[in-house]
């Protein structure tokens, strides 16, 4: 077997290298996390647009009943029920039964998987544009 000879990297070289070491790690770190069943059901839930009409809806108005999401819309009642049932089996939504009637409000921790996933790419990204201005000014500066 040959023998391997260590050459110390030079700086830039070290710098590139430890940064490619970085981009790894977080790549890594974010595909597993990304993985997770609570944010890809609230990815794959929040991705139909009626839905998150529907979700949007009950955020600004509060609190509503079920009956009253549908007025107003062309959406039937059935497509509506498949909707809250969706948004609520996902933890988005939270509901009060009065009688008869099955009222509706945005569950508080409900975004919390998507809101940590995009905080992780939030800090990802501002540290890949502050390396681009600093190369940017670097070759602007040769």
């Amino acid at each position: 077997m040959a023998a391997r000879i260590l050459v110390p990297l030079s700086g830039k070289d070290a710098v590139r290298r430890r940064r490619n070491a970085v981009d790894k790690h977080i790549s890594i770190y974010l595909y597993v996390f990304m993985g997770t069943p609570q944010l890809t059901t609230v990815m794959k839930t929040l991705a139909d647009p009626t839905r998150r009409a529907v979700y949007e809806r009950i955020m600004r108005d509060g609190e509503v009943a079920a009956t009253g999401l549908v007025e107003g819309t062309r959406v039937s009642q059935p497509a509506v029920s498949q909707h809250l049932r969706a948004l609520r089996q996902a933890g988005l939504v939270l509901e009060r039964r009065e009688g008869r009637n099955i009222h509706y409000r945005i569950a508080p921790k409900g975004l919390a998987p998507l809101i940590d996933w995009l905080g992780h790419y939030q800090s990802f990204w501002r540290e890949r544009f502050e390396n681009l201005e600093k190369l940017l000014r670097e070759t602007s500066d040769e």
